[in-house]
């Protein structure tokens, strides 16, 4: 059987293509933007990609075409589809009805840290030797890779609340049916699909009415957002986390960058987690996976121990050089939250070495201009932000400097880059905060700096 998929360097896209391949069958896919770390992964699997949208890119004939929601009526790919009357489907229903049938999923839900919780669930799986199937929007260092089938009956999945297709507008997590879920959090995002934060919640209480009653949900007892989703109706046991208060999982800070912590569980102390992460977000991350992981029968110790052979997701906050006295950083920045809280867990764990932020403002939410005062606010952890004005984005970002006096607007990368080798000089931390391609800076200012 021929799949093709439109959109495939998509992280969930992507996904799906290697399980589909790994059930054997043809896979092949298109994508505007084709680059790594996702273009090298599908190469590497034996898909055949082709760049851009056309009607040609059908003339294989596929026997299915599984599309992403980035697409829309109006792209050419997409009106030669419904033109030939070909079969096709959205990814989440695809992987709904073809690999997650008499699984037990266990999904990974919030604005934030879903990649990240994501990978620590699958690893202490792993750890473990349950050889689970999983589904990430990144590529965990510890596999290598985005998506596998898996060995047993444990799938891990991210749980995605953006919509499912251009014909099914629901989230995408509402496919999943979780047996095990893990409410990370909730706040405004994805502002080009949900008028405001009520519609986001709702969708919220569409993914908890399809967990079953003998399921877990896992949340943090803290998040007034979620609160008020499971008091919409939760039929479903709910068990909390917290940090350095009293909910049934909770961590006790040993250093307060959260590199060290005790884990508590019901009162008791369950071990304590000794890793290379920062930052509160991931403290909680690692809570709700070792709360997750119990409830498929995983012991709080074992799941610590796997946490300390925890290697983090490429782009979040992965070291990509040190080159003199400068430490360059490529982390998925989406959301101004996502960028204080990875920005405050570098604070805290360098003290006063400098550090620069270099954003571009790529997602849609942050395209739009929802976020203006709370990204200029998230960005208050480093010494200075460079904020990158891609073409035709639409709003002047300069309005951000009315909420914060470390941002400097750049017009172009190679602005960034010869302001970045003028500081260079001076040694410190260069975080490259970005969703996307960034233009190819990365590798551009490594060589710049060398």
């Amino acid at each position: 059987m021929h799949i093709h998929i439109l959109g495939i360097c998509g992280t969930f896209m992507g996904g799906l293509a290697l399980i589909a391949r790994q059930l054997g069958y043809q896979v092949s896919g298109s994508d505007q933007n084709v680059y790594p770390p996702m273009s090298t992964q599908l190469e590497q699997q034996g898909i055949q990609l082709m760049e851009g949208y056309r009607a040609e890119n059908l003339d294989g004939k596929p026997d299915l075409v599984i599309i992403g929601n980035a697409l829309s009526r109006g792209n050419p790919e997409v009106e030669a589809v419904l033109n030939k009357g070909l079969k096709y489907v959205s990814g989440p229903q695809w992987l709904s009805e073809h690999v997650l049938q008499d699984k037990w999923v266990l999904g990974v839900a919030g604005t934030h840290g879903k990649t990240t919780t994501t990978s620590m669930l699958s690893w202490i799986l792993e750890h473990q030797g349950f050889k689970p199937g999983f589904l990430i929007g990144g590529i965990p260092l510890n596999f290598g890779i985005s998506a596998r089938l898996g060995e047993s009956s444990f799938f891990v999945i991210e749980a995605d609340e953006y919509d499912s297709a251009f014909f099914d507008k629901r989230s995408k997590f509402v496919h999943y049916r979780p047996r095990t879920a893990i409410l990370n959090n909730l706040e405004y995002d994805h502002a080009d699909i949900f008028p405001d934060l009520d519609a986001i919640k709702r969708q919220f209480h569409h993914l908890v009415r399809t967990v079953p009653g003998e399921g877990q949900i896992i949340s943090p007892k803290n998040d007034a957002n979620l609160q008020d989703v499971l008091a919409m109706g939760c039929w479903t046991p709910v068990t909390h986390t917290s940090i350095d208060a009293d909910a049934p999982w909770n961590a006790e800070l040993l250093q307060a960058d959260g590199s060290r912590f005790n884990v508590w569980q019901d009162g008791r102390v369950q071990g304590t987690v000794d890793w290379t992460l920062t930052g509160r977000h991931n403290v909680y991350n690692a809570l709700s996976a070792i709360a997750a992981a119990r409830h498929v029968g995983i012991l709080p110790a074992d799941a610590i121990a796997a946490l300390a052979k925890f290697q983090n997701v490429k782009r979040r906050m992965e070291v990509i050089a040190r080159i003199n006295d400068v430490t360059i950083y490529d982390d998925f920045a989406h959301h101004p939250t996502a960028i204080a809280t990875t920005l405050d867990g570098l604070r805290k764990q360098v003290g006063a070495e400098r550090i620069i932020a270099i954003v571009e403002p790529r997602s849609n939410t942050m395209r739009m201009g929802v976020h203006t005062q709370t990204l200029a606010q998230s960005l208050s952890g480093a010494d200075q932000a460079l904020i990158y004005q891609p073409p035709g984005l639409g709003w002047d970002l300069s309005a951000l400097k009315k909420y914060a006096g470390n941002i400097e607007i750049c017009q172009s990368l190679d602005e960034i880059i010869a302001k970045l080798k003028r500081e260079a000089r001076y040694g410190g931390h260069f975080v490259l905060m970005s969703n996307g391609g960034f233009g190819g800076i990365y590798q551009r200012l490594r060589d710049e700096l060398s």
